[in-house]
């Protein structure tokens, strides 16, 4: 056989992607005829229940004489209101990240020598394995930082002495390395991008043990190493708003399937980072954030509402940023009236923009989130009330902290791995049975015909 011409392939890849779309196409009307639950949604919105939970609560409607009511959104963490948790961290002025951790995963607040015991605990884990550092991440440096994430995780079972064993002991152990660990390495898989793709300047810093996660990803992330308490406090917060949420969502539902079949803790984790990395879940945060850098450009007069309208109408319209039709950051699965989350973080994404000098930028948020909600309902038919999610404020925060895009969606995944493994281990305890949902095969019957015949 003759080398074919770049050209050739190329044409030769179209023309059997073309027929692959043919041969995959599925009546829409046979998921109807059969109830299949698309995206295991209920017609109404609201997903399929396919399993029990005791980690967290989400909220975003309420059965009211038999009809669901809208209500502002509502999110528990092992049965605590995510207010109630935010601000009693807040009002002590301390850290929660560590202590949301602790919550996820055993059920209950810490005791002040417990909290002392674990966050030492944490700062032990952070030691990394001899050469991991060099050898596993900055020899094989990577623009996508979660793909070079879930490939750091994964090598991490080569490194462990008991990988495979399913006691509560052995995951929790691999679990509190993980959540110690997963913030260095995307710092330094980050960082080694940015030096041998990018031709930037190397530094790499260790961790602090007295310093909270989010300090130390602040220090480690800056040449200087130098922050702001506002700052510390602000990105603490971001992460324990990011930690948990419930078990319907896609990265979290991957970390039950996963660990359903009976694998490793480091697979089920590079699972789970393989999913939230998708613009649909968790991917959202830095489609939003560009979508304002856009919008900020276009729209000349910032407090000018009609000029705001206009553009966000033209993404609704498919004729502006991605032509998507989204407008990203608003809208949530199970929110209506309002996300928690958004709430929280709204109120000191205020208080940083202050400290930073960019207040007016933060107003052109809001005026977004007031008017994003009524346009959506003028122009698409709407079963419910939206408003803005975690993902509208995130990235303007992340972005006033000098956190590069590339950084976004890996910092969710840092604050993820806490609710992860709480449901990984829920997983184990509670089900052992592996997730196998039912597929109807719709294809219709064909003979064999001989290539001769062909």
């Amino acid at each position: 056989m003759s080398m074919a011409s770049a050209g050739e392939i190329n044409r030769e890849l179209h023309k059997l992607a073309n027929r692959c779309v043919e041969n995959n196409r599925i009546d829409p009307g046979l998921y109807d005829v059969y109830h299949v639950k698309k995206g295991l949604r209920e017609p109404n919105g609201k997903g399929v229940l396919t399993g029990l939970t005791e980690i967290s609560t989400v909220n975003g409607t309420r059965e009211v004489d038999g009809k669901i009511v809208p209500i502002e959104g509502e999110l528990y963490y092992r049965g605590i209101s995510i207010y109630d948790l935010v601000d009693g961290f807040t009002r002590d002025g301390r850290f929660g990240y560590e202590e949301t951790a602790y919550l996820l995963l055993f059920g209950e607040l810490p005791e002040r020598e417990e909290l002392g015991r674990w966050n030492r605990l944490l700062s032990y884990a952070r030691r990394f394995p001899e050469d991991f550092v060099e050898d596993v991440i900055l020899k094989s440096p990577n623009k996508d930082i979660m793909n070079a994430m879930a490939r750091s995780v994964l090598a991490m079972n080569a490194y462990d002495r008991n990988p495979d064993d399913l006691s509560i002991p052995n995951v929790l152990r691999q679990s509190i390395k993980l959540i110690a660990n997963l913030p260095m390495i995307a710092a330094y898989s980050y960082l080694a991008y940015r030096h041998y793709m990018q031709n930037r300047g190397l530094y790499i810093h260790n961790p602090k043990p007295e310093l909270s996660e989010a300090e130390n990803i602040l220090r480690v992330m800056r040449q200087d190493k130098k922050f702001t308490p506002l700052e510390a406090k602000l990105l603490d917060i971001a992460l324990v708003l990011h930690a948990e949420h419930g078990g319907g969502n896609n990265s979290t539902f991957t970390t039950h399937v996963v660990t359903s079949s009976g694998t490793d803790t480091y697979s089920s984790v590079a699972a789970s980072l393989c999913s939230l990395k998708g613009p649909k879940h968790g991917g959202a945060n830095i489609k939003a954030k560009k979508m304002f850098d856009e919008l900020k450009k276009e729209v000349k007069d910032w407090e000018d509402d009609d000029e705001i309208a206009a553009y966000l109408l033209k993404i609704l319209r498919k004729e502006a940023f991605d032509n998507s039709g989204l407008i990203y950051g608003i809208g949530h699965a199970i929110y209506t009236k309002s996300d928690p989350r958004a709430k929280i973080l709204e109120h000191y994404t205020e208080l940083l923009a202050g400290e930073k000098n960019r207040t007016a930028e933060f107003r052109l948020y809001q005026k977004v989130a007031q008017l994003a909600p009524g346009l959506m309902q003028q122009e698409r038919k709407m079963y419910k009330p939206v408003s803005p999610n975690i993902d509208f404020y995130s990235g303007l925060v992340y972005n006033m902290l000098g956190i590069p895009d590339e950084f976004i969606t890996p910092l969710f995944a840092i604050a993820r791995v806490a609710g992860w493994s709480a449901h990984r281990i829920e997983e184990l305890t509670c089900t052992n049975k592996i997730i196998r949902p039912a597929y109807m095969s719709v294809a219709d019957r064909m003979n064999y015909v001989p290539l001769s015949e062909r």
